[in-house]
């Protein structure tokens, strides 16, 4: 039993997902305030209870606060969510240094790979708020769902002691989350799921069919699971929400930003110009660069992450990935 109490939370990064992050935990009893860099975004959720710019036409909670103060922001937070690219993760964590008081807990809820460095989140962290409890929050939520209050099963994995407390603070009859600790698990799951989505949405794009959905999905859990198991992670975590529950939502749904983005490359489309309309990030694609060279240093056998990075960066058309990817040598199926 504790006698700690979590009551203010504070949500840095007011896109789709800190804003329906925000609306969740305002629904589970908690006082939220989200940072926005933007002052319209500050102004349009202080006034017009409304994230226009990711969120438009979704009523907001009026309990939710917006400030573009960063230290304002964390000033009284119990709990503080980062809900930035993960590729800025590193660049938020160093502002965040000196604001946050002492030991309130962070907990990360980009999915990625650091490029820079190969590190996962939880390493730069490590790093750079060692004297933090953190966390990882992930699993299968759209923010257009969470944002509408329907329910949604999330994962919220770390390794300190106060994490049921955290889960309970943050839980409502709709917002159910599950306590795992297995951080290293969670974070290579919700990190490479992304890659494999731009591999099956490449699929759709090229009208290969259910059969190739399947097993572009499958052994794409098969190389998650590799990664995964090379730095000590539990087989079950890719069983559950934050594996097979976020990979199977990621990887057949437009609402996806990186299974669309693979549908647009599969129909011809090039790279630049599919990132030139889009106002949101496909963490797969940062992710992808990360991991083929993870994949490579490591010789830890990730086909389909490295067809999908060849796409990307390497000039190689889909037809030619796909050809590759059909071509390997017949093996065992296994991890």
């Amino acid at each position: 039993m504790t006698d700690k109490k979590i009551q203010n939370v504070a949500i840095i990064g007011c896109g789709s997902w800190g804003t329906a992050l925000a609306q969740a935990f305002v629904t589970a009893g908690r006082d939220v305030v989200i940072y926005a860099r933007d002052a319209s975004q500050v102004e349009a959720i202080n006034t017009k209870h409304e994230n226009t710019t990711y969120l438009a036409g979704v009523a907001l909670d009026k309990k939710i606060k917006a400030t573009g103060d960063l230290a304002v922001a964390v000033k009284a937070a119990d709990l503080v969510f980062l809900v930035t690219p993960a590729q800025y993760a590193r660049e938020t964590m160093t502002k965040l240094k000196n604001l946050l008081p002492k030991a309130v807990p962070v907990i990360n809820c980009a999915k990625g790979i650091e490029i820079s460095t190969g590190k996962i989140l939880s390493e730069v962290a490590a790093e750079i708020l060692p004297d933090h409890p953190y966390g990882i929050l992930s699993g299968p939520t759209f923010s257009a769902d969470a944002v509408r209050g329907l329910p949604s099963a999330i994962t919220l994995a770390t390794k300190h002691p106060d994490g049921m407390l955290w889960a309970e603070a943050i839980g409502s009859k709709v917002f159910r989350p599950y306590l795992s600790h297995d951080v290293t698990g969670v974070e290579i799951a919700g990190a490479v799921k992304n890659v494999v989505a731009i591999a099956c949405g490449i699929v759709e794009g090229k009208k290969l069919g259910q059969n190739a959905a399947a097993a572009v999905m499958t052994r794409g859990m098969a190389e998650i699971a590799r990664l995964g198991l090379s730095r000590g992670a539990s087989i079950e975590t890719f069983l559950g929400l934050a594996g097979l529950g976020d990979l199977t939502l990621t990887c057949h749904s437009m609402t996806s930003r990186n299974f669309s983005l693979g549908v647009e490359l599969g129909q011809g489309k090039k790279l630049d110009d599919i990132m030139a309309t889009r106002r949101t990030v496909a963490e797969g694609v940062a992710t992808a660069k990360a991991i083929a060279a993870i994949a490579a240093r490591e010789k830890i056998d990730m086909p389909i992450c490295a067809a999908v990075n060849a796409v990307l960066f390497e000039n190689v058309t889909a037809d030619q990935a796909i050809s590759g990817l059909l071509s390997r040598d017949i093996r065992e199926e296994k991890v």
